[in-house]
Protein backbone atom coordinates (compact mmCIF):
# COMPACT_ATOMS: atom_id res chain seq x y z
CA UNK A 1 0.00 0.00 0.00
CA UNK A 2 1.49 3.29 -0.66
CA UNK A 3 1.10 6.29 1.41
CA UNK A 4 0.08 9.68 -0.01
CA UNK A 5 3.29 12.25 1.40
CA UNK A 6 3.20 14.86 0.45
CA UNK A 7 4.89 18.35 1.27
CA UNK A 8 1.98 20.31 2.91
CA UNK A 9 3.88 23.38 1.42
CA UNK A 10 3.60 22.51 -2.09
CA UNK A 11 1.66 25.30 -3.62
CA UNK A 12 2.30 29.29 -2.28
CA UNK A 13 -1.19 29.59 -0.93
CA UNK A 14 -1.60 32.97 1.53
CA UNK A 15 -5.47 33.26 1.12
CA UNK A 16 -6.86 34.07 4.71
CA UNK A 17 -10.50 32.97 5.73
CA UNK A 18 -12.84 33.61 8.36
CA UNK A 19 -14.23 30.25 10.23
CA UNK A 20 -17.98 29.47 8.56
CA UNK A 21 -19.76 27.56 10.24
CA UNK A 22 -19.70 29.02 13.54
CA UNK A 23 -22.56 30.14 15.82
CA UNK A 24 -23.30 33.89 16.67
CA UNK A 25 -21.66 33.97 19.78
CA UNK A 26 -18.58 31.89 18.31
CA UNK A 27 -18.05 34.69 16.00
CA UNK A 28 -18.25 37.21 18.50
CA UNK A 29 -15.85 35.50 20.51
CA UNK A 30 -13.25 35.23 17.84
CA UNK A 31 -13.82 39.09 16.67
CA UNK A 32 -12.34 39.86 19.99
CA UNK A 33 -8.62 38.56 19.27
CA UNK A 34 -5.90 39.96 17.59
CA UNK A 35 -3.60 37.87 15.55
CA UNK A 36 0.07 38.15 13.66
CA UNK A 37 -0.35 37.99 10.00
CA UNK A 38 -0.73 34.27 8.63
CA UNK A 39 2.98 32.24 7.72
CA UNK A 40 3.40 32.81 4.05
CA UNK A 41 4.24 29.58 2.19
CA UNK A 42 6.77 29.11 -0.41
CA UNK A 43 7.68 26.57 -2.62
CA UNK A 44 9.96 23.88 -1.49
CA UNK A 45 12.13 21.99 -2.97
CA UNK A 46 11.64 18.66 -5.16
CA UNK A 47 10.16 16.76 -2.66
CA UNK A 48 11.64 13.00 -2.39
CA UNK A 49 9.58 10.37 -0.98
CA UNK A 50 11.28 8.57 1.96
CA UNK A 51 11.66 4.23 1.22
CA UNK A 52 9.93 3.85 4.46
CA UNK A 53 9.01 6.03 8.24
CA UNK A 54 11.34 6.08 10.18
CA UNK A 55 11.07 4.50 13.64
CA UNK A 56 9.18 5.57 16.41
CA UNK A 57 9.24 5.63 19.91
CA UNK A 58 5.83 4.10 20.07
CA UNK A 59 5.29 4.26 24.35
CA UNK A 60 6.50 7.81 24.33
CA UNK A 61 4.41 8.46 21.87
CA UNK A 62 1.21 7.00 23.39
CA UNK A 63 2.25 8.86 26.63
CA UNK A 64 2.19 11.97 24.78
CA UNK A 65 -0.82 12.31 23.22
CA UNK A 66 -2.53 10.64 26.63
CA UNK A 67 -1.30 13.73 27.76
CA UNK A 68 -2.45 16.05 25.69
CA UNK A 69 -5.75 14.37 25.00
CA UNK A 70 -6.29 15.00 28.97
CA UNK A 71 -6.28 18.73 28.91
CA UNK A 72 -9.89 19.24 30.67
CA UNK A 73 -10.07 22.64 28.66
CA UNK A 74 -11.30 19.51 25.80
CA UNK A 75 -14.15 18.97 27.84
CA UNK A 76 -15.86 15.87 26.65
CA UNK A 77 -13.60 15.25 23.86
CA UNK A 78 -13.95 11.59 21.48
CA UNK A 79 -11.14 10.98 19.17
CA UNK A 80 -8.94 8.74 16.69
CA UNK A 81 -5.72 9.04 15.25
CA UNK A 82 -4.27 6.73 12.96
CA UNK A 83 -0.90 5.74 11.38
CA UNK A 84 -1.79 6.02 7.26
CA UNK A 85 1.98 4.29 6.87
CA UNK A 86 0.36 1.14 8.56
CA UNK A 87 -3.45 1.86 8.94
CA UNK A 88 -3.00 1.19 12.26
CA UNK A 89 -5.09 3.08 14.42
CA UNK A 90 -2.66 4.57 17.26
CA UNK A 91 -5.16 6.51 19.56
CA UNK A 92 -8.68 5.76 20.38
CA UNK A 93 -10.85 7.86 22.87
CA UNK A 94 -14.60 6.97 22.41
CA UNK A 95 -14.20 7.42 18.51
CA UNK A 96 -17.41 5.22 17.64
CA UNK A 97 -19.10 7.38 19.64
CA UNK A 98 -20.82 10.67 18.04
CA UNK A 99 -20.44 14.49 19.27
CA UNK A 100 -21.83 17.60 17.54
CA UNK A 101 -18.64 17.98 14.74
CA UNK A 102 -19.40 21.50 13.59
CA UNK A 103 -17.96 21.70 10.26
CA UNK A 104 -15.68 18.81 10.03
CA UNK A 105 -19.22 17.77 8.71
CA UNK A 106 -17.81 18.73 5.33
CA UNK A 107 -15.46 15.99 5.38
CA UNK A 108 -17.79 13.75 5.65
CA UNK A 109 -20.11 15.97 2.46
CA UNK A 110 -16.75 16.27 0.26
CA UNK A 111 -15.90 12.41 0.88
CA UNK A 112 -19.18 11.26 -0.05
CA UNK A 113 -19.63 13.89 -3.12
CA UNK A 114 -16.14 12.18 -4.48
CA UNK A 115 -17.14 8.80 -4.13
CA UNK A 116 -20.51 9.72 -6.18
CA UNK A 117 -19.51 12.24 -8.52
CA UNK A 118 -15.67 11.82 -8.60
CA UNK A 119 -13.58 14.93 -9.14
CA UNK A 120 -14.55 16.12 -12.64
CA UNK A 121 -18.06 16.39 -11.93
CA UNK A 122 -19.42 19.84 -13.30
CA UNK A 123 -23.60 21.36 -13.17
CA UNK A 124 -24.90 22.75 -16.49
CA UNK A 125 -27.43 25.95 -15.89
CA UNK A 126 -29.47 26.43 -18.97
CA UNK A 127 -30.70 29.42 -20.27
CA UNK A 128 -34.41 28.50 -22.21
CA UNK A 129 -37.11 30.63 -23.77
CA UNK A 130 -39.83 31.73 -21.59
CA UNK A 131 -43.75 31.31 -22.13
CA UNK A 132 -44.10 34.58 -24.22
CA UNK A 133 -41.78 36.23 -27.31
CA UNK A 134 -38.49 37.59 -25.49
CA UNK A 135 -39.08 35.94 -21.84
CA UNK A 136 -36.46 33.45 -21.21
CA UNK A 137 -35.88 31.19 -18.19
CA UNK A 138 -33.04 30.21 -16.01
CA UNK A 139 -33.18 26.72 -15.19
CA UNK A 140 -31.55 26.72 -11.38
CA UNK A 141 -29.42 23.42 -11.50
CA UNK A 142 -27.24 23.99 -7.88
CA UNK A 143 -24.70 26.41 -9.48
CA UNK A 144 -24.08 28.85 -6.48
CA UNK A 145 -20.70 29.69 -7.67
CA UNK A 146 -22.37 31.90 -10.58
CA UNK A 147 -19.98 34.77 -11.20
CA UNK A 148 -19.86 38.14 -13.73
CA UNK A 149 -18.17 36.67 -15.96
CA UNK A 150 -20.04 33.51 -16.33
CA UNK A 151 -23.53 36.23 -16.48
CA UNK A 152 -21.79 38.25 -19.06
CA UNK A 153 -21.06 35.20 -20.99
CA UNK A 154 -24.63 34.20 -21.04
CA UNK A 155 -25.91 37.38 -21.65
CA UNK A 156 -23.62 37.98 -24.74
CA UNK A 157 -24.83 34.37 -25.99
CA UNK A 158 -28.84 35.57 -25.58
CA UNK A 159 -28.53 39.29 -26.53
CA UNK A 160 -31.73 40.58 -25.41
CA UNK A 161 -34.72 39.82 -23.30
CA UNK A 162 -38.12 41.72 -22.30
CA UNK A 163 -38.20 39.70 -18.86
CA UNK A 164 -35.98 37.09 -17.16
CA UNK A 165 -37.50 34.00 -14.69
CA UNK A 166 -35.13 31.51 -12.55
CA UNK A 167 -36.89 28.37 -12.13
CA UNK A 168 -35.80 26.78 -8.50
CA UNK A 169 -37.93 23.63 -8.29
CA UNK A 170 -34.55 21.43 -8.76
CA UNK A 171 -34.30 21.73 -5.19
CA UNK A 172 -36.69 20.74 -2.29
CA UNK A 173 -38.89 24.32 -1.05
CA UNK A 174 -37.50 24.08 2.08
CA UNK A 175 -34.77 26.89 2.14
CA UNK A 176 -33.81 27.20 5.83
CA UNK A 177 -32.58 23.80 7.70
CA UNK A 178 -33.24 22.16 10.87
CA UNK A 179 -31.13 23.51 13.79
CA UNK A 180 -30.26 26.71 11.75
CA UNK A 181 -30.84 30.16 13.05
CA UNK A 182 -31.94 32.29 10.34
CA UNK A 183 -30.18 35.49 12.02
CA UNK A 184 -27.23 33.69 9.83
CA UNK A 185 -28.22 34.78 6.71
CA UNK A 186 -27.45 38.39 7.45
CA UNK A 187 -23.95 37.25 9.61
CA UNK A 188 -23.20 35.52 6.74
CA UNK A 189 -22.78 32.31 7.23
CA UNK A 190 -25.46 30.51 5.24
CA UNK A 191 -28.16 31.98 2.63
CA UNK A 192 -31.68 30.17 1.98
CA UNK A 193 -31.13 27.36 -0.15
CA UNK A 194 -32.15 28.64 -4.11
CA UNK A 195 -30.53 26.37 -6.74
CA UNK A 196 -28.61 29.31 -7.80
CA UNK A 197 -26.29 32.06 -6.48
CA UNK A 198 -24.13 34.69 -7.28
CA UNK A 199 -21.19 34.37 -5.47
CA UNK A 200 -23.36 32.43 -2.97
CA UNK A 201 -25.53 34.55 -2.14
CA UNK A 202 -23.13 37.14 -0.69
CA UNK A 203 -24.24 40.46 -0.87
CA UNK A 204 -21.47 42.99 -1.87
CA UNK A 205 -18.58 40.44 -2.03
CA UNK A 206 -17.25 37.85 -3.20
CA UNK A 207 -15.95 35.93 -0.46
CA UNK A 208 -16.01 35.58 3.58
CA UNK A 209 -19.12 36.02 6.22
CA UNK A 210 -20.33 39.06 4.55
CA UNK A 211 -24.21 39.35 4.85
CA UNK A 212 -25.74 37.02 2.54
CA UNK A 213 -29.29 37.77 0.06
CA UNK A 214 -32.37 36.17 1.48
CA UNK A 215 -33.44 36.09 -2.12
CA UNK A 216 -29.94 34.74 -4.32
CA UNK A 217 -31.67 33.22 -6.75
CA UNK A 218 -34.00 36.10 -7.77
CA UNK A 219 -30.70 38.41 -7.57
CA UNK A 220 -29.10 36.14 -10.41
CA UNK A 221 -32.26 36.52 -12.78
CA UNK A 222 -32.07 40.22 -12.13
CA UNK A 223 -28.53 40.54 -12.52
CA UNK A 224 -28.73 38.79 -15.76
CA UNK A 225 -32.24 41.02 -16.75
CA UNK A 226 -30.15 44.04 -16.21
CA UNK A 227 -27.36 42.63 -18.86
CA UNK A 228 -30.45 41.56 -21.40
CA UNK A 229 -32.09 45.43 -20.89
CA UNK A 230 -34.99 43.77 -19.29
CA UNK A 231 -37.00 45.45 -17.02
CA UNK A 232 -38.68 42.31 -15.30
CA UNK A 233 -37.75 39.34 -13.19
CA UNK A 234 -39.68 37.19 -11.11
CA UNK A 235 -39.23 33.31 -9.87
CA UNK A 236 -41.36 31.04 -12.58
CA UNK A 237 -40.35 28.18 -15.04
CA UNK A 238 -39.78 27.59 -18.63
CA UNK A 239 -42.45 25.43 -21.12
CA UNK A 240 -42.22 21.87 -21.59
CA UNK A 241 -39.35 21.80 -24.63
CA UNK A 242 -38.56 25.21 -24.42
CA UNK A 243 -35.75 25.99 -26.50
CA UNK A 244 -32.46 26.53 -25.12
CA UNK A 245 -30.43 29.77 -25.77
CA UNK A 246 -27.58 29.21 -23.91
CA UNK A 247 -25.73 27.29 -20.94
CA UNK A 248 -22.93 27.52 -18.33
CA UNK A 249 -20.75 25.15 -16.78
CA UNK A 250 -19.81 25.22 -13.19
CA UNK A 251 -16.12 24.90 -11.82
CA UNK A 252 -15.31 21.14 -11.74
CA UNK A 253 -16.14 19.27 -8.32
CA UNK A 254 -12.53 19.15 -7.26
CA UNK A 255 -12.42 23.25 -7.18
CA UNK A 256 -15.47 23.39 -5.46
CA UNK A 257 -14.99 20.87 -3.01
CA UNK A 258 -11.30 23.08 -2.55
CA UNK A 259 -13.27 26.22 -2.37
CA UNK A 260 -15.91 25.23 0.24
CA UNK A 261 -13.58 23.48 2.12
CA UNK A 262 -10.78 25.76 2.40
CA UNK A 263 -13.04 28.64 4.05
CA UNK A 264 -15.74 26.52 5.40
CA UNK A 265 -18.69 28.13 2.96
CA UNK A 266 -21.29 25.97 4.27
CA UNK A 267 -23.91 27.60 1.11
CA UNK A 268 -21.20 25.58 -1.19
CA UNK A 269 -21.62 22.12 1.42
CA UNK A 270 -25.46 21.98 1.14
CA UNK A 271 -25.12 22.83 -2.85
CA UNK A 272 -22.68 19.38 -3.00
CA UNK A 273 -25.05 17.47 -1.01
CA UNK A 274 -28.15 18.49 -2.81
CA UNK A 275 -26.40 17.74 -5.77
CA UNK A 276 -24.75 13.89 -4.42
CA UNK A 277 -28.64 13.55 -3.81
CA UNK A 278 -30.13 14.65 -6.93
CA UNK A 279 -27.49 12.42 -8.89
CA UNK A 280 -28.68 9.30 -6.82
CA UNK A 281 -32.50 10.60 -7.13
CA UNK A 282 -32.82 10.83 -3.02
CA UNK A 283 -33.36 13.97 -0.33
CA UNK A 284 -30.34 15.50 1.23
CA UNK A 285 -28.30 14.85 3.75
CA UNK A 286 -29.48 11.45 3.90
CA UNK A 287 -27.61 10.89 0.88
CA UNK A 288 -24.79 11.23 2.01
CA UNK A 289 -24.86 9.23 4.26
CA UNK A 290 -26.25 6.30 2.23
CA UNK A 291 -23.03 7.07 -0.43
CA UNK A 292 -20.47 6.24 2.68
CA UNK A 293 -22.91 2.78 3.66
CA UNK A 294 -23.08 1.47 0.33
CA UNK A 295 -18.73 1.47 0.03
CA UNK A 296 -18.67 -0.16 3.17
CA UNK A 297 -18.09 2.84 5.81
CA UNK A 298 -19.96 2.51 9.22
CA UNK A 299 -22.83 5.62 9.33
CA UNK A 300 -24.89 4.07 11.58
CA UNK A 301 -24.19 6.16 14.25
CA UNK A 302 -24.43 9.70 12.64
CA UNK A 303 -27.04 11.36 12.58
CA UNK A 304 -27.18 14.24 9.95
CA UNK A 305 -29.56 17.69 9.60
CA UNK A 306 -27.36 19.38 6.91
CA UNK A 307 -24.36 18.79 4.70
CA UNK A 308 -22.22 21.50 6.25
CA UNK A 309 -22.36 21.39 10.01
CA UNK A 310 -24.01 24.69 10.36
CA UNK A 311 -27.21 22.48 12.49
CA UNK A 312 -26.94 21.90 16.32
CA UNK A 313 -28.58 18.78 15.46
CA UNK A 314 -25.52 16.56 13.32
CA UNK A 315 -24.05 14.43 15.24
CA UNK A 316 -20.84 12.20 13.84
CA UNK A 317 -18.29 9.71 15.71
CA UNK A 318 -14.57 10.71 14.68
CA UNK A 319 -13.95 6.94 14.14
CA UNK A 320 -16.02 7.58 10.66
CA UNK A 321 -14.02 10.74 9.83
CA UNK A 322 -10.19 9.75 10.38
CA UNK A 323 -11.44 6.48 8.47
CA UNK A 324 -12.15 8.95 5.22
CA UNK A 325 -9.06 10.69 5.79
CA UNK A 326 -7.11 7.55 6.21
CA UNK A 327 -8.38 6.26 2.71
CA UNK A 328 -7.77 9.03 1.38
CA UNK A 329 -3.97 9.18 2.08
CA UNK A 330 -3.65 5.47 1.66
CA UNK A 331 -5.76 4.90 -1.68
CA UNK A 332 -6.65 6.76 -4.94
CA UNK A 333 -10.38 7.45 -4.83
CA UNK A 334 -10.70 10.19 -2.17
CA UNK A 335 -7.07 11.51 -2.68
CA UNK A 336 -8.15 14.49 -3.93
CA UNK A 337 -10.05 15.38 -0.38
CA UNK A 338 -6.20 15.69 1.25
CA UNK A 339 -5.39 18.48 -1.19
CA UNK A 340 -8.59 20.76 -0.28
CA UNK A 341 -7.81 20.95 4.09
CA UNK A 342 -5.95 23.79 4.78
CA UNK A 343 -2.62 24.37 5.82
CA UNK A 344 -1.52 25.29 9.45
CA UNK A 345 -0.58 28.89 9.89
CA UNK A 346 -0.94 29.28 5.56
CA UNK A 347 -4.55 29.79 4.64
CA UNK A 348 -8.22 29.46 4.54
CA UNK A 349 -10.15 28.63 8.23
CA UNK A 350 -5.85 27.53 9.71
CA UNK A 351 -4.73 30.86 8.31
CA UNK A 352 -4.50 32.46 11.69
CA UNK A 353 -3.68 29.67 13.90
CA UNK A 354 -0.41 27.65 14.69
CA UNK A 355 1.95 30.33 14.35
CA UNK A 356 3.70 28.96 17.04
CA UNK A 357 3.62 25.53 17.40
CA UNK A 358 5.48 22.46 15.53
CA UNK A 359 2.31 21.93 13.25
CA UNK A 360 2.84 24.97 11.10
CA UNK A 361 2.73 24.20 7.71
CA UNK A 362 2.58 21.03 8.48
CA UNK A 363 -0.99 19.87 9.71
CA UNK A 364 -3.57 20.09 6.97
CA UNK A 365 -7.17 20.25 8.64
CA UNK A 366 -10.66 21.07 8.61
CA UNK A 367 -11.70 22.94 11.53
CA UNK A 368 -15.36 22.81 12.81
CA UNK A 369 -16.61 25.45 15.29
CA UNK A 370 -20.29 26.28 16.99
CA UNK A 371 -20.88 27.75 20.28
CA UNK A 372 -19.45 24.73 22.84
CA UNK A 373 -17.83 22.91 20.17
CA UNK A 374 -14.43 22.40 18.52
CA UNK A 375 -13.76 20.38 16.29
CA UNK A 376 -10.59 19.17 13.95
CA UNK A 377 -9.91 16.73 11.19
CA UNK A 378 -6.86 16.31 8.93
CA UNK A 379 -3.55 15.06 8.44
CA UNK A 380 0.05 15.68 9.52
CA UNK A 381 3.77 14.60 8.57
CA UNK A 382 6.35 14.44 11.38
CA UNK A 383 9.68 14.93 11.21
CA UNK A 384 10.77 11.69 10.76
CA UNK A 385 8.12 11.22 7.97
CA UNK A 386 5.61 9.65 9.09
CA UNK A 387 2.08 10.05 8.38
CA UNK A 388 -0.98 10.66 10.77
CA UNK A 389 -4.33 11.21 10.27
CA UNK A 390 -7.02 11.91 13.59
CA UNK A 391 -10.69 13.25 14.03
CA UNK A 392 -10.95 15.43 17.36
CA UNK A 393 -14.53 16.67 18.69
CA UNK A 394 -15.00 18.34 21.72
CA UNK A 395 -18.10 19.75 23.18
CA UNK A 396 -19.06 21.49 26.09
CA UNK A 397 -16.42 23.47 25.91
CA UNK A 398 -14.58 26.71 25.58
CA UNK A 399 -13.84 27.45 22.07
CA UNK A 400 -10.60 29.26 22.11
CA UNK A 401 -8.89 26.77 24.69
CA UNK A 402 -10.31 23.44 23.14
CA UNK A 403 -8.88 25.34 20.27
CA UNK A 404 -5.39 25.58 21.80
CA UNK A 405 -5.88 22.26 22.92
CA UNK A 406 -6.26 20.67 19.78
CA UNK A 407 -3.63 22.65 17.84
CA UNK A 408 -1.52 21.33 20.49
CA UNK A 409 -2.26 17.93 20.40
CA UNK A 410 -2.28 17.52 16.36
CA UNK A 411 1.31 19.37 16.44
CA UNK A 412 2.53 16.90 19.20
CA UNK A 413 2.30 14.44 16.36
CA UNK A 414 5.28 16.24 14.09
CA UNK A 415 7.56 14.70 17.10
CA UNK A 416 6.86 11.44 16.27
Amino acid sequence: MKVWRWAVGAAAVISVGAVAGIGVTAQQQRAALTHAPAFELTAPAPFVEPASPAPIDATRRAAEIARLAADPALGTFHARISSADSGEVIFDELSAEPLRPASTTKVLTAAAALLELGPADTITTEVAEGANPGEVVIKASGDVWFDEDTLDRLAAEIGTASAVYVDTSAWPAETLLPGWDPIDIDAGFVAPLEPIMLHGGRIGATEGDVPRSHTPALDVAWALAERLGAGTADYGTAPAGAQVLASAESPDLATRLTAMMKDSDNVMAEAIGREVAAHRGGSSPQALLDVLAERGYDAHAATLADASGLSTLNLIPPRLLDQLLLDAARDAPLRPLLSTLPVANGEGTLAERYATLAGRGWVRAKTGTLDETSALAGTVTSRQGNVYTFAFISNGSDILEARRALDELASALREF
